[in-house]
């Protein structure tokens, strides 16, 4: 059957026959469903605000707590991946409601990825804070706080990033 779309249409990657989908969709069979991709941005901002406070609490217990709760976070969204987060789950409910339909889907395996990033980042800090290397929390949200912006300011996921370039050397390897 002729492809019956204009070019100036999008098609989400799950509704593509399997010899027209991307390089990096052929990882699995059936791709998962997309998910919108403005999401793990809003979820980026609301992680990139609470990392900027622990930074602005230095290394205390505070700054320690409120790291952990990140941590958490983040481990929900490597769990359920990011459309299944906390963040994720306010998105939906106060933010995409008010946005127009996406153009276009994006593949939620790159973001869950970033987001078991984020999850080692940050239970590195906590772990380290919680026996005594106090700079470890500064640190570690740091970083975190860093990808956290990229993504939210300018759409960079730094952990998308590394996830494809996975996929690339694993292709390679094949």
């Amino acid at each position: 059957m002729p492809d019956q779309t204009t070019p100036d249409q999008t098609v989400p990657d799950h509704a593509l026959p399997d010899h027209v989908l991307p390089d990096h969709s052929r990882t699995t069979p059936h791709p998962p469903t997309g998910i919108d991709p403005r999401g793990p941005r809003v979820g980026a901002a609301i992680t990139a605000l609470l990392l900027a406070t622990t930074l602005l609490l230095g290394t205390g217990t505070a700054a320690l707590v409120l790291l952990a709760v990140i941590a958490a976070l983040f481990l929900v969204g490597t769990v359920r991946g990011a459309q299944g987060s906390v963040q994720g789950r306010l998105f939906r409910a106060f933010v995409q409601p008010r946005l127009a339909p996406p153009t276009e889907l994006e593949d939620p395996r790159p973001p869950r990825f970033a987001q078991g990033v984020g999850l080692v980042i940050t239970g590195l800090g906590v772990l380290l804070g919680a026996v005594g290397v106090g700079a470890a929390i500064p640190t570690a949200a740091a970083f975190a706080l860093v990808a956290a912006f990229l993504n939210s300011v300018f759409g960079l996921c730094l952990g998308c990033e590394l996830y494809l370039l996975g996929l690339r050397l694993r292709s390679r390897e094949a």
